[in-house]
């Protein structure tokens, strides 16, 4: 037992090593390490050239200030960097220099471009739909619009959905499904942790592969540090399943941070999909304890919506494909020749840093700003630009009641400090912020008006809505929308409710760490 424990804890141990070595912290330490180096070494070796040395690293820093403050994208991210260059000049030039030089993301970007325009035949609006949602709510209708003609995801009707509240009760579904393949199951998915949840998939999966059906697998490069062996996908391979690490993590010469991909999604023969935040590991569906009670929440389509997220899919397989010539029509969606309005409309979407439209934004701005009578969210994390303060704020001085429920055991002190610094602001403008006192949050969804909801990967904090690869589903007027909120009733009954006076009992320590980490929020 003893031996057993020991062998446990060192393995912890060098996972926790491995996590530094392999993570931003090792490069930034570094380039801390320089800077400090080169003050020295200036103070000691060129003072007498000092003036000169200060006045490069002047025009240098006073280069990249003004390309930065002439890049495109979010005020918040350049004026964090205009920050760190100003106080750090030498950390500052390097870090920044560095994150913006990672040309294998940027290679992955301009391929999923060209992906995007292979599978534009696959994804075509289907007419009448957006004409409809028009007389049903025009706002919706141009919401349609924008996803299809700016992003290419189409609208759909006849797709029923199926929520869940929990991993608990996502994970026996999605066994289910897998069972029923008969041709092919795609699945992608941030976290996936040796256990009993993803021990028991993996053997579903097997089975499937012997039979015959087409399973490809991907996970996000991250799991490596500390999840899974750094050869896991040849591991798995040897089961006749299809496996890759999307950008896989190398020592220093790539990040842990900036854009992974967030998503998830399972895809069954293109008649079923899963989207949401419940990853492939045992504290999900709380079979391991973290933080106490895991909440989280998913959804599952059936029909013809499923199609956008298998292509979804395959563009991001085949992002990191040296070869073209996916046979995109051998996955298609069998399409329904009947309208079933009750069913509603559904938008299935993604997001990525490459393309320039923060869409899982947009699609929360959109819901904010047309809400009627409430719009109510559970997000694990709070770090918001000014654009997303004020749309909240703005729509809880309008009248609407907006309603946030967080964690109250947090899986990161330093997010839990910052999202802190945020709750004055947003309890004087009249929202309601609550803390789920089971434990963490982990659902990412947005309900509103008993007739619209999103659900999907898409945190409220900058990663999410920025760097990573996102993904979430858009729905109005299907029955769903009602068990969402009949869920977010019954989460708010194990919440406690945080008054002004609540903030008096933030520790100093927490309250200035949450200050000073506000500073670069953008780069967490």
């Amino acid at each position: 037992m003893e031996n057993k424990t020991a062998k446990k804890a060192k393995k912890q141990a060098k996972k926790g090593i491995l996590s530094v070595v392999f993570s931003r912290t090792a490069l930034i330490f570094l380039l801390l390490l320089i800077q400090l180096l080169m003050m020295v070494g200036i103070a000691t070796f060129l003072k007498d050239y000092i003036i000169y040395v200060y006045g490069i690293l002047n025009v240098v820093g006073a280069i990249i200030v003004i390309y930065i403050i002439n890049q495109r994208g979010n005020p918040a991210f350049n004026m964090t960097w205009v920050l760190l260059i100003l106080i750090f000049p030498v950390f500052g030039c390097l870090f920044y220099l560095y994150v913006k030089g990672e040309f294998g993301t940027k290679y992955i970007g301009k391929r999923l471009g060209k992906l995007k325009l292979d599978t534009y035949p696959y994804m075509e609006q289907r007419p009448g739909i957006i004409d409809d949602l028009r007389l049903s709510k025009p706002a919706n209708a141009n919401l349609a619009h924008y996803m299809k003609h700016q992003l290419c995801f189409p609208t759909y009707r006849n797709t029923k959905a199926t929520y869940f509240s929990c991993g608990e009760e996502k994970f026996p579904a999605l066994l289910e499904q897998l069972e029923k393949a008969e041709k092919f199951i795609f699945m992608e998915y941030f976290i996936v942790g040796e256990g009993y949840m993803w021990d028991t998939i993996l053997e579903v999966l097997k089975r499937k592969a012997q039979e015959g059906v087409e399973v490809r697998f991907m996970y996000d490069g991250m799991c490596s540090i500390s999840l899974l062996p750094y050869n896991y996908p040849k591991i798995i391979r040897k089961y006749g399943i299809q496996c890759k690490m999307f950008s896989p993590i190398r020592p220093v010469l790539s990040t842990t941070q900036n854009n992974r991909d967030h998503r998830k999604i399972c895809v069954v023969d293109g008649k079923v999909g899963f989207t949401g935040g419940i990853n492939l590991a045992d504290e999900y569906i709380n079979k391991k304890v973290r933080f106490g009670y895991w909440k989280d929440t998913a959804i599952m389509l059936e029909g013809d919506a499923v199609q956008s997220l298998t292509m979804l899919f395959l563009q991001m397989w085949n992002a990191t494909e040296l070869k073209y010539g996916e046979q995109y029509q051998n996955y298609l969606t069998p399409m329904s020749t009947e309208l079933h309005r009750e069913l509603g409309f559904m938008i299935p979407y993604g997001d990525s840093p490459y393309d320039n439209e923060d869409v899982g934004e947009e699609v929360y701005f959109h819901i904010l700003n047309h809400a009627k009578k409430y719009v109510h969210i559970m997000t694990p994390y709070l770090i918001l630009d000014n654009e997303m303060l004020d749309t909240l704020t703005r729509a809880a001085k309008s009248g609407i009641e907006v309603c946030i429920i967080m964690p109250h055991i947090p899986d990161k002190w330093y997010a839990f400090a910052v999202a802190k610094t945020f709750y004055r602001d947003l309890i004087e403008a009249g929202v309601q912020i609550y803390e789920f006192t089971p434990g963490f949050v982990h659902a990412k969804i947005f309900v509103s008006d008993d007739d619209t909801a999103t659900v999907g990967t898409i945190n409220l904090d900058y990663r999410s809505l920025y760097l990573h690869f996102e993904c979430g589903v858009f729905i109005y007027n299907n029955p769903v929308v009602r068990e969402i909120e009949a869920d977010f009733q019954k989460t708010l009954k194990q919440c406690q409710r945080i008054s002004v006076s609540d903030l008096k009992k933030i520790s100093p320590f927490m309250a200035i760490c949450g200050r000073v980490l506000r500073l670069i929020a953008p780069l967490m």
